[in-house]
């Protein structure tokens, strides 16, 4: 009976009433719980909490989740009751002034507490505070409450009280080392130099030269951020160095056209002086916008603090827009919620994406112990290792020393180099399109991380054979002819052919959308696109990695999350319809300025890492056939960077064939992500085929996860002729300027 019993309270519970969502983030918030620990308990991601609790059209959870949240909510329900009507004019006026503009978690917690009891003085701390959540996002302050902090005080400064202590639960990312967060903006105001942290927590800085706000960083602030991964290390604590900082330590608020160019300030700089005289070191970059002050580790203690400095242009204005003009409370907050969503930023966004594939897969671990007891450094399965490996010859960008043989003008083939690149591919558009009102761009979210989602990569140096029998699951680049791959009938589906108009298509195996003509070095993900169409491969020679894996999974994964979540603070939530979804997309920007900052800083991640995996010489006084600094990296793998983007490129000719098969429409431009169609209406949705909410398999859908595709603007088909026709460009790519039809950077039709 009991057996029976079970299954039907299981029944009850599976259609247990639910609050209001708002009354759902009430009581998450009363209770200090994030987003993330709410999800991570249920087993569900952290969108589909924040759907949950949407104010415009909340989701409902099903199911063994439905279950469990209803439990969970009745559990706070019983802990924090609604306030009655005449309560809650006296809770909202009793938030502390210096609360004000804070996160709603801030401001909601500040007036439950006010309410109660009185603030607890701030000299004061309780043992049940704890840190403001990060990866919630939160809204700093204009100007957040100061808190002193002397030089000997163990305790954490600004905390306050979230919840009577016994119902606090700590979250369990937190790590008492790091209290304070990853990182802190470092400004003077008023004769006083403050660290603005996370959370619109403030710190009073005692240090009065740089040597001396190292030493207190490392020992007092509390700041840093834990290990990725198990063999991994802990993210070193981020001082951002606003102007009046810098001059408060002796720094230049500005570099000099000579110290732009170098990259760094002269070694005779006074303030390098101090540090040496410190015992402090600086990396071989020097100090620069990103400086790196360290001492030689002891074991495996580490004594390292990064500097970002922004005025001297360490956040690129092309993926942190408007970041390092911010006050210090809110740029805190932007850098902030990156660093809790993707990692503490070690440098450029490029820099970051790559050191965020390293944190994942660290190349060493610890073995297990010896005979004696002690435990030795060895690889970690998995990873690229510690020492880099040779590309394939076909796999050398040009200059490179192994193709230092070469005639110094020799202009190497498709059968000599291996060419995976994103799309740009224009047609001049058919009488029939000429006719439809207009031409809508569509563009694929995160492009290159769903590429990269899933896909084998080689970890190991290549093996080279001759007349290999193609495989699939085989990293590697091939030699092989497919000029005789026919885009006019292609196999759609198993034992199902579709007959196109293959004039109206671009190529998916050369970057220019041209047919090939003869024997050329593919990636494995385009060859085995071919096979998929229907045709026989032959390749002639292949350059193949034995050892590999799918290593750029979890990069994928954090970088997909991070997205998602700031996507989601934004209002676009990953659950929405279509209609819903294009709606929510409109403006989403103008919502949180500095949550869209951190979008473009996630999207610039993305591609950089990838573009970092096969980086050229940067000056350094490099010639062709010499090797250049990146070649020391064992993350300087051009193969991996192919595959990534040959991967990408297959994936979106793929949706756009599956489309051509089922409509008849046709894209007359592609660059990189986007395709632009023409047609009648204005929205995406007035040429995708939807079917009851449901779009076409395999082919294109409205979404913000990556892989699906977003509006990514509408032009007039007039304006896109009346274009072509200025600069007599026939094939001018459109895709380039659909977003706001402003045409700029056109040399000989492109």
């Amino acid at each position: 009976m009991s057996e029976l019993f079970d299954a039907v309270d299981a029944l009850v519970a599976s259609r247990a009433p639910l609050p209001p969502a708002a009354e759902r983030k009430r009581l998450r918030q009363a209770h200090g719980l994030t987003l993330d620990e709410v999800a991570g308990a249920l087993n569900v991601r952290r969108a589909t909490v924040s759907g949950w609790e949407s104010a415009k059209k909340p989701t409902e959870p099903r199911g063994p989740e439905r279950e469990a949240y209803a439990r969970l909510l009745r559990q706070l329900a019983e802990l924090y009751p609604a306030p009655g009507p005449t309560e809650e004019p006296a809770a909202a006026a009793a938030v502390p002034e210096s609360f004000t503009g804070t996160a709603p978690e801030v401001a909601a917690e500040s007036a439950q507490e006010a309410a109660q009891s009185a603030p607890t003085p701030t000299s004061a701390p309780t043992s049940t505070s704890t840190p403001a959540p990060v990866a919630a996002a939160p809204q700093a302050a204009a100007r957040p409450a100061r808190t002193a902090r002397s030089t000997s005080a163990s305790r954490r400064p600004g905390t306050r009280k979230a919840a009577p202590a016994s119902t606090v639960s700590t979250p369990a990312s937190t790590d008492p080392r790091f209290e304070n967060g990853p990182l802190a903006v470092v400004d003077v105001e008023d004769g006083k130099v403050l660290a603005y942290c996370v959370g619109g927590l403030v710190l009073d800085v005692p240090a009065k030269s740089l040597p001396a706000l190292i030493d207190w960083t490392l020992k007092e602030a509390k700041l840093g951020q834990p290990k990725l991964s198990g063999p991994g290390k802990d993210a070193d604590p981020l001082l951002v160095l606003t102007e009046s900082a810098l001059e408060r330590y002796g720094l230049p608020a500005a570099l000099s056209e000579e110290e732009r160019l170098a990259g760094r300030i002269p070694e005779g700089h006074k303030v390098i002086k101090q540090l040496a005289r410190a015992e402090w070191q600086l990396t071989k970059r020097g100090f620069g916008p990103w400086a790196r002050i360290y001492r030689p580790a002891k074991g495996s203690e580490r004594a390292c603090v990064q500097l970002c400095i922004p005025s001297w242009h360490a956040l690129d204005s092309r993926h942190w827009g408007e970041a390092g003009q911010l006050p210090p409370a809110d740029l805190a907050r932007v850098l902030g919620t990156y660093a809790s969503r993707v990692m503490t930023p070690r440098g450029s966004t490029a820099v970051t994406g790559l050191e965020l594939m390293t944190a994942l897969h660290p190349p060493t671990r610890a073995s297990e112990p010896d005979a004696d007891g002690r435990r030795h450094s060895e690889h970690n399965p998995g990873s690229l290792g510690k020492d880099p490996v040779d590309c394939a010859p076909c796999e050398a960008p040009d200059g490179h020393p192994l193709l230092a043989a070469l005639p110094r003008f020799h202009v190497r083939g498709p059968d000599e180099k291996l060419f995976e690149e994103a799309y740009d591919w224009a047609r001049p558009m058919t009488d029939d399109e000429c006719l439809h009102r207009n031409l809508v761009g569509i563009d694929v979210n995160l492009a290159f991380a769903a590429g990269a989602n899933g896909l084998p990569v080689g970890l190991g140096a290549p093996t080279h054979v001759t007349n290999p029998v193609f495989d699939a699951k085989l990293p590697g680049s091939w030699l092989v002819d497919l000029s005789h791959v026919d885009l006019s009938r292609v196999k759609v589906a198993k034992d199902k052919w579709a007959e196109l108009d293959s004039a109206l298509l671009p190529s998916p195996f050369t970057p220019k959308g041209e047919r090939p003509e003869g024997p050329a070095w593919y990636a494995t993900p385009t060859v085995a696109y071919a096979v998929e169409l229907g045709y026989e491969v032959r390749p002639l020679e292949a350059y193949v990695r034995y050892e590999n894996g799918r290593y750029l999974d979890g990069w994928y994964t954090r970088l997909r999350d991070a997205y998602l979540a700031t996507m989601a603070d934004l209002g676009v939530d990953a659950n929405l319809s279509p209609e819903d979804f294009l709606a929510a997309m409109e403006g989403y920007r103008g919502r949180d300025p500095e949550l869209a900052i951190v979008v473009s800083a996630i999207k610039a991640t993305v591609k950089g890492g990838l573009g970092k995996l096969r980086e050229r010489p940067r000056g350094e006084g490099w010639r062709p056939g010499e090797p250049w600094r990146a070649l020391s990296r064992p993350t300087w793998r051009p193969d991996i960077r192919a595959a990534v983007i040959s991967r990408t490129r297959i994936n979106l000719h793929r949706k756009i064939v599956k489309h051509a098969a089922f409509t008849g429409q046709y894209p007359v431009a592609v660059l990189s992500d986007c395709v632009v169609y023409a047609v009648n209406g204005e929205s995406p949705l007035d040429f995708l085929p939807y079917r009851e909410g449901k779009p076409l398999p395999g082919g294109f859908k409205l979404g913000v996860n990556p892989g699906l595709v977003k509006h990514e603007g509408t032009q007039t088909t007039l304006w896109g002729e009346g274009v072509r026709e200025q600069f007599n460009a026939p094939e001018l790519n459109l895709a380039r300027y659909i977003k706001d039809g402003t045409v700029t950077n056109v040399d000989n039709g492109e």
